[in-house]
């Protein structure tokens, strides 16, 4: 399979999602919109993933790029076309799709607790909890026609699904440690304390069962691919 990796910032490429497509083989393809890059054509790849990054999804004087974005998103979610967003990514989905994109009451930084509330395919291989990374400040409104399917304490719409095909999670699935420790190095200035805000040194502390989440986030990928094999 071709996957393609849609990036806003050097700090928050695939991660464990270039992990898992080189272990099963696919071809893993990114466009670095920060840097000018255009997206790609539609029959240029069978699953998107739209990472995250630190703008905001209205920021468009500082960000142009975000227009072409967003309507590429349109393009693609009209074709068909399997789409994971994270982050940023899911809420340039929800955007797309009709949902409002506000600020959360609280921001979330850190490594803490989802719920998975609906554990129907394609979040099947979720555990019910797992710590997973959280880096926002705003959040999305469940678009039209979703299935909102996790949760936290901090941000009570963590997920989102339409169609089994178009999945936006807000939290940080595909980061490690030392994806973690880059983006803290860079982003220093927001870890102001607050009760959702984590200290560097708790940033640095991963949680005991990170593998479960990268095992959810490969199921999720695996789910995400097979749609596209049964459309042939």
């Amino acid at each position: 399979m071709r996957i393609h990796s849609l990036e806003h910032q050097p700090a928050e490429g695939p991660g464990k999602i270039a992990d898992w497509a080189a272990a099963r083989g696919h071809t893993l393809v990114s466009t670095a919109l920060y840097a000018g890059e255009p997206p790609p054509a539609l029959d240029a790849f069978d699953l998107l993933v739209v990472m995250g990054g630190g703008m905001n999804i209205y920021q468009h004087r500082d960000h142009p790029w975000l227009v072409a974005e967003k309507e590429f998103l349109r393009r693609a979610i009209d074709a068909g076309k399997p789409i994971l967003g994270i982050c940023l990514g899911a809420q340039l989905l929800a955007d797309v799709l009709g949902g409002k994109v506000f600020q959360n009451p609280e921001k979330e930084i850190g490594w803490f607790p989802v719920t998975i509330t609906d554990r129907r395919a394609p979040f099947a291989g979720f555990p019910e909890k797992m710590n997973v990374m959280h880096w926002h400040g705003d959040t999305f409104e469940t678009p039209p026609g979703a299935r909102l399917v996790a949760e936290s304490a901090g941000c009570p719409r963590q997920a989102f699904v339409v169609r089994d095909r178009i999945v936006g999670l807000q939290f940080h699935p595909e980061m490690g440690a030392v994806h973690v420790a880059d983006l803290a190095h860079i982003s220093m200035e927001e870890l102001v304390p607050a009760r959702y805000v984590q200290t560097p040194e708790q940033l640095t502390q991963t949680p005991a069962d990170l593998a479960r989440s990268h095992a959810a986030l490969d199921s999720l990928l695996d789910e995400l691919v097979r749609t596209v094999a049964v459309r042939g």
